[in-house]
């Protein structure tokens, strides 16, 4: 496992927070490992009549705060290091946004875009009847991730409820609001994302018309949020996917870009700019940089090349341990990954209490409660980390694990 993989990331920032805290031997041990790890091997029928066996996993790595949450993500490169890593993440996440729930994360091995969608469809009822067993509305709650989407949710709560025999609508989050999901959610992690640079600029007391900002990964996630900063204001000057980036320093012309993605065609081929490699958008000297396509982006390798004031950390885990220290020995500020994407656990949580309650909201009820829990988190982190003079991953991480101890001593060991 090298320094730049997300499970050394992951564990690196946990050891840190640890020491901060001066956690003892055994829950250092508890916490720097998964609680329950599940991989299953599933033949899927494929549209010729062959079938193909798949790989698929299901982590939870804490549970003393509430049940698991955590995506589900369909990527040829999933692996368990990855999903430990994943599920870790979102036991900070959860626990630094003050939501009651524990870490979980889940995935497959499998390139989406490669399937037909009977081929997906198979293959999603069949990895949701393998994770059966352990998941549940009270147990462990699934989510869309990388390479899975809304319908994949919906799929994958028709086959829990047709084991259960009756719906069960709280099995997942993320679905179709046809299908008892939330108005906002797809949106959420972006909309929450453009909350936390909103704040974060305000902090630093930079005015907000005309700060420009890059954005790396225009899925939805990157594109909500490029979308939305815009309309705050922002001068969006650069972004990108996985063929490449298009930069304009007088500010992109983002609905064009979304329509020329929306067509499947790659930003490298789009008008409108110069085109640029993920690499180059990383290092452009813009105000705020929002890394919000894969792990390890900005490494020791390419961190003293940075030339954001701000890092915000859309994706998980883009910033790895050592890149941290770099960028802060530079002053430039990261809003860490479990505060500043939180957005999606947040609506995510809401979709969850939604269905327990069968009393749903409207959109702008959603967009405002997590307006308010974006800004609370951000301030409390903000808080800890001028109080103590650290970072504010550091801070976010100290405040996340300092409530997950405290769960676990309240509840304490069984038997």
């Amino acid at each position: 496992m090298g320094s730049d993989a997300p499970l050394a990331t992951a564990l690196a920032q946990f050891h840190a927070a640890a020491d901060r805290l001066g956690l003892d031997d055994g829950l250092r041990a508890l916490l720097s490992s998964c609680k329950r790890e599940l991989i299953v091997h599933f033949p899927v029928r494929m549209d010729d009549g062959s079938v193909k066996v798949f790989t698929g996993y299901r982590v939870q790595h804490n549970l003393a705060r509430g049940p698991g949450k955590g995506g589900i993500r369909y990527h040829p490169a999933v692996d368990l290091d990855e999903v430990r890593a994943l599920a870790m993440w979102m036991t900070w996440k959860a626990a630094v946004t003050g939501i009651p729930y524990g870490g979980a994360k889940g995935g497959v091995m499998v390139d989406p875009k490669a399937l037909s969608q009977g081929e997906l469809e198979r293959l999603t009822r069949r990895y949701a009847t393998e994770l059966a067993p352990i998941i549940g509305p009270e147990d462990d709650i699934p989510a869309p991730d990388m390479g899975t989407n809304p319908q994949v949710m919906a799929w994958f709560m028709d086959t829990i409820s047709m084991h259960h025999g009756s719906t069960v609508l709280g099995i997942v989050t993320g679905k179709p609001p046809e299908v008892g999901g939330i108005r906002g959610r797809l949106e959420a992690t972006g909309r929450g994302i453009t909350h936390i640079v909103e704040e974060a600029t305000a902090a630093q007391g930079l005015p907000r018309d005309g700060l420009s900002v890059a954005v790396q990964g225009f899925g939805n996630v990157g594109a909500t949020a490029a979308i939305l900063l815009h309309r705050q204001g922002f001068r969006v000057v650069a972004v990108s996917d996985s063929s490449g980036g298009i930069y304009n320093g007088t500010g992109l012309d983002l609905e064009a870009l979304c329509h020329h993605k929306r067509a499947g065609l790659p930003l490298a081929q789009a008008p409108g700019g110069d085109h640029i490699s993920n690499e180059e958008l990383l290092e452009l000297p813009v105000d705020v940089l929002v890394p919000a396509a894969t792990a390890a982006q900005i490494t020791a390798a390419n961190a003293s090349r940075i030339r954001a004031r701000l890092v915000v950390e859309g994706a998980n885990g883009p910033v790895t341990h050592e890149a941290d220290a770099i960028l802060w020995d530079r002053g430039i500020t990261v809003v860490p990954d479990i505060v500043a994407n939180a957005g999606g656990l947040v609506v995510s949580y809401f979709e969850w209490v939604q269905n327990i309650q069968r009393l749903f909201w409207d959109e702008e009820e959603v967009n405002e409660r997590l307006r308010q829990m974006m800004v609370r988190a951000f301030r409390q982190v903000a808080a800890v980390a001028r109080e103590k003079g650290i970072t504010l991953r550091e801070a976010a991480m100290t405040l996340a694990v300092e409530r997950v101890v405290e769960a676990i001593r309240l509840r304490g060991l069984y038997p």
